[in-house]
């Protein structure tokens, strides 16, 4: 797996015409990545350095989770492989606390 352009995907992140989240929505949001991540952790399916520097930098540009579902599919497809399935919904059976996980916004 190639590394994450991190630079280049904020680019492309600023670019894009969406709502961004309030400070507190944000902070929701932190909360809950933090929760998926030690769920993830303890099942054995911690995120790699560049996953974790991904959301790190989706919540700083302050981007609602289903808008972050679709930006994540994008860097996943620019660095060659991802664990989505073609729908972009991580498969059945995975922590419905995934960050990695298509989250519709309510």
């Amino acid at each position: 797996m190639t590394a994450i352009d991190l630079d280049a995907l904020r680019r492309e992140v600023r670019a894009l015409d969406f709502t961004r989240g309030t400070p507190a929505q944000v902070a929701l949001w932190r909360e809950g990545d933090a929760e998926a991540r030690a769920n993830l952790a303890i099942e054995g399916m911690d995120l790699d350095a560049d996953e974790h520097a991904l959301f790190d930098m989706l919540r700083d540009e302050a981007v609602p989770p289903r808008r972050a579902a679709a930006t994540r599919r994008m860097a996943g497809r620019a660095q060659g492989s991802t664990g989505y399935t073609a729908e972009g919904v991580w498969p059945r059976g995975a922590n419905r606390h995934d960050p990695r996980r298509h989250h519709r916004e309510r």
